[in-house]
């Protein structure tokens, strides 16, 4: 693999990851709107209008793909598509739960929340390949908790947050570890646009439950265009294109690296748009987080 490849996959990655950052600001402003019914927007119509739109999109990439001459792609089969689907759910509770935790919690918080997949993840491997992770790892799980307890302020006892934005925010990075877990490990022989829409239409069938019992007021069907789209572009959309196109060319190590500038876009992203507080000791937190993702991968490539 040439350098130039390398740097094209860090590139494509880097743009992925720094989508996904600015997605839960999007979120937070979107709430802070109110629809035709004259009511705010709701988690369920955010949520909703999210998956629709990005099914709308995969579809239509979709059929381009299918059209193109010379081209041929490899048909997901029905046991493919039911197991894509199933993995999809844990897509759908990601959302879920992540955008009600950030409801009740400051966005900072809850992308450091979210990025506690890293100890989960290693947790995740021990069950399933029935060993202990390297020194190394276990390590970077404590650098990880630590930095984590800086990044959300528990230090300051003055610091108050709100006990179901941190559930939430723990369930959302519980889920979000499967779907990283299976996203790579289901049929992984068909297209990523057919992967993209088969776990889309999983994860929509737990949105739309959620929906169906959680919506207690006039649907704003302004959420669509108001938010919908942009939403859908920045968090269903490019981000999965650019990954699936950039990890092939960085690999798993260098790759999961360049991933996780979503955790400071995220962060400056709730400081500059959201006028949210980041003392200096969140951003040690931070930086902590990210070097122990840096230390981990590092040894994984060395392996």
């Amino acid at each position: 693999m040439t350098n130039n490849s390398v740097l094209k996959g860090v590139f494509l990655v880097g743009l992925g990851a720094t989508s996904y950052g600015m997605l839960a600001t999007f979120v937070k402003l979107a709430y802070s709107h109110t629809g035709i019914t004259g009511n705010p927007f709701t988690p369920a119509e955010v949520i909703s209008a999210q998956f629709i739109i990005g099914i709308i999109a995969i579809l239509m990439i979709n059929a381009f793909q299918k059209a193109k001459k010379g081209t041929e792609v490899v048909k997901a089969s029905s046991n493919n598509i039911k197991q894509l689907m199933i993995a999809g759910t844990s897509t759908g509770l990601t959302s879920i739960f992540y955008y009600l935790a950030v409801k009740y919690i400051p966005v900072s918080i809850g992308i450091v929340l979210l990025m506690q997949t890293v100890w989960m993840g290693v947790l995740l491997e021990i069950f399933l390949e029935k060993k202990m992770p390297s020194k190394i790892k276990i390590a970077a799980v404590f650098v990880v908790l630590f930095g984590t307890a800086l990044a959300t302020n528990l230090i300051q006892t003055k610091i108050e947050l709100d006990w179901r934005g941190i559930v939430l925010g723990l369930l959302a990075a519980a889920s979000f570890t499967t779907t990283m877990f299976t996203a790579n490990r289901v049929a992984t022989n068909i297209s990523s646009a057919q992967r993209s829409l088969y776990m889309l239409l999983g994860g929509a069938i737990i949105v739309f439950i959620f929906a169906v019992f959680t919506q207690t007021t006039s649907f704003n069907y302004d959420i669509f265009y108001k938010w919908g789209i942009l939403l859908a572009l920045f968090g269903t959309v490019i981000p999965p294109m650019l990954m699936n196109a950039g990890f092939p060319l960085t690999g798993i190590g260098l790759g999961s690296i360049v991933s996780a500038l979503e955790l400071p876009v995220s962060v400056m992203m709730a400081y500059f748009i959201l006028n949210e507080t980041v003392v200096l000791t969140q951003w040690i937190g931070i930086i902590l987080i990210i070097l122990a993702i840096v230390i981990m991968n590092i040894q994984f490539e060395k392996k």
